[in-house]
C-alpha cells in the first residue's frame, strides 16, 4: 500500500514527520534510485527507499524506544546542530544514537534543564506535539523579585502573546527568599520560550527553569531514584499508555528493556 514518504519514515522511526519532511527537502531521501521530493508516495513492501544512502527494509525496523532525560543547561533538544553544540542524542550511548531514529518529542531550549522525551514512534510523536492536545507540563521557575498575587491571577487567566492569548494555568508560589521567588507552573500548551515571555511581560526575568514532569511522567517519581542531570531512562508500560492514551493511539507496544 502507497502512502506518503515522510509518513513512512515516520511510521518506522526514522524521524519525526516533520524532520521527515526536513530531511527530503534537503535531497537526503531517494525512491528507487532518484530524489524525492514532498507529496510523493511509495509502497515500502515494493519500493526500494533509501536515507542517506541507507537502504530502509523492513527487517531492520528498530523496535520502538521511549526515553525520558534530565536535559542539562547548554545541551539543544535537536538530533544535529550546525553550531557544534552538545545535542540532547550526545548524551545517549552509540547504540541509541545510531540507527535507531531517536529524536526530542518537543523541545526544551538551551538554557532551561528537566523532563524532556525521546523516542523513534514519529506518529507519537506527531500526536503530541500537535495543538489539539493538550498534555500538561510542569515546571519550577525561579524570578527575580516578588510578584503579587494580582499579578500571577493574570498569568493563570492568560497573556496576550503575539496576538493570541495563552490558555489559562496553574501558578503557585513554592518559596520566596530574598527577592527571588520560585513557582511551580503547570502549562497545557509549548509555545516558543513561553514562560520567560511571559514572565518579562509581567515585569521579571526568569533565573532558572526546569521542568518536573510531562503528565503523570516525572524525573522523581514515588520510590525511584532521581534522574541526574544528563541521564535518562526507559519508560515503563504505565507511561508509554499514558502518553498514547493523550492522544487517542491504539495499546502501547512493550517498553525496550533497561540495559
Amino acid at each position: 500500500m502507497e502512502e506518503r514518504i515522510q509518513k513512512i519514515l515516520s511510521q518506522w522511526g526514522i524521524a519525526s514527520r516533520r524532520q521527515a519532511e526536513q530531511m527530503i527537502l534537503a535531497g537526503r531521501v531517494r525512491l528507487n534510485g532518484e530524489i524525492v521530493s514532498l507529496g510523493m508516495k511509495a509502497d515500502p513492501n515494493l519500493d526500494r527507499l533509501e536515507v542517506d544512502g541507507q537502504l530502509i527494509q523492513s527487517a531492520n525496523r528498530p523496535e520502538f524506544i521511549y526515553l525520558l532525560l534530565n536535559k542539562p543547561i547548554g545541551v539543544v533538544s535537536t538530533c544535529h546542530d550546525p553550531q557544534g553544540r552538545t545535542t540532547v542524542l550526545d548524551l545517549l550511548p552509540e547504540n541509541l544514537r545510531q540507527g535507531r531514529g531517536i529524536h526530542p518529542v518537543g523541545r526544551l531550549d538551551i538554557d532551561s534543564t528537566g523532563a524532556l522525551l525521546l523516542t523513534n514512534d514519529g506518529n507519537l510523536t506527531l500526536n503530541l506535539t500537535h495543538p489539539r492536545y493538550h498534555l500538561p507540563k510542569t515546571y519550577q521557575v525561579w524570578i527575580d523579585g516578588n510578584p503579587s498575587e494580582s499579578v500571577l491571577q493574570k498569568w493563570r487567566e492568560g497573556i496576550m502573546l503575539v496576538d493570541k492569548k495563552t490558555l489559562p494555568a496553574q501558578i503557585e508560589v513554592l518559596k520566596r527568599s530574598n527577592c527571588q521567588t520560585l513557582l511551580q507552573v503547570v502549562l497545557r500548551e509549548g509555545r516558543n520560550r513561553q514562560i520567560r515571555r511571559i514572565v518579562e511581560l509581567l515585569g521579571f526575568k526568569v533565573l532558572k527553569l526546569h521542568r518536573t514532569a510531562i503528565g503523570s511522567i516525572q524525573l522523581n517519581q514515588g520510590n525511584r531514584i532521581a534522574l541526574l542531570s544528563g541521564r535518562y531512562r526507559y519508560l515503563n508500560e504505565n507511561e508509554i499508555d499514558f502518553l498514547k492514551n493523550c492522544v487517542n493511539l491504539s495499546a502501547p507496544r512493550k517498553a525496550a528493556p533497561i540495559q
